[in-house]
């Protein structure tokens, strides 16, 4: 189908290179992908090289290569964040919360720092973010949308209380949610967002998209099949593809 949430430089571990990115894009092939998207984190900006990207794409003719950015969003930087933008005919944006006042949550040797905080109360900071990035208007996607479950601690109130107003904001600027893989492979072991929320975002009309969220190639698609099942699951018949910001949607057979 679609994974459109590829980190060619991953960690900035790698080259933007041909080799590389013909690396994600054979494995793709492999796995049947109609639609790839690199989405580099913005932070390695002077790394990326878009030209090579659409120059290597050519060389699969049946493989829909998108290219992207995914750009931390932090209060105050909407500026820096549109900045970048401009500088590029991006075919998406994911936009995603990594840090709750200058602390980046998600990193391995965080995960005592969130069993030592009130859950609840972090929840509600992160998805107060998850909100203004929303608002902000910067992006396409949210990604990961529930990102700071990624250690297993879980609120006392309901989740979809929480995210509510998230919810709303993506809803009224017509945003898409992905489902990301690779929450199963963090120690909640479990997609990003919970079958709950998926639940609540297709009651709510807000469409969704696919990622596996790949630092490397060999993990391009990774469970994308099974993100596929549990959104027939629930009801959901479409996921959504990018070609410059234009939602291009397909169906679920």
């Amino acid at each position: 189908m679609l994974d459109l949430h590829v980190h060619l430089l991953g960690h900035e571990d790698r080259e933007a290179n041909r080799q590389n990115i013909r690396a994600f894009l054979e494995e793709a092939s492999r796995k049947g992908l109609k639609e790839i998207g690199f989405a580099d984190h913005d932070y390695y900006w002077e790394q990326m090289n878009f030209p090579l990207i659409q120059e290597a794409a050519e060389e699969y003719p049946n493989l829909k290569v998108r290219i992207g950015l995914e750009a931390d969003y932090r209060l105050m930087e909407e500026e820096r964040i549109q900045n970048l933008l401009n500088q590029y005919p991006f075919d998406f944006v994911i936009g995603s919360v990594h840090e709750i006042a200058g602390w980046a949550f998600d990193f391995p040797e965080e995960e005592p720092r969130h069993h030592q905080q009130e859950a609840d109360k972090l929840y509600r900071e992160y998805f107060n973010l998850v909100t203004k990035a929303a608002q902000s208007g910067l992006f396409t996607t949210i990604g990961h949308f529930d990102l700071i479950k990624i250690f297993g601690v879980r609120p006392t109130t309901d989740i979809l209380t929480l995210a509510d107003e998230a919810l709303t904001a993506v809803a009224e600027k017509g945003m898409v949610l992905e489902i990301n893989t690779n929450g199963r492979y963090k120690p909640v072991r479990e997609f990003y967002p919970e079958k709950r929320l998926l639940e609540e975002i297709k009651r709510r009309g807000i469409s969704v998209t696919l990622g596996s969220d790949a630092h490397s190639a060999e993990v391009v698609g990774r469970d994308i099949d099974e993100a596929i099942m549990l959104l027939r699951q629930i009801g959901v018949q479409e996921v959504v593809g990018f070609r410059g910001f234009e939602k291009l949607r397909y169906t679920l057979a």
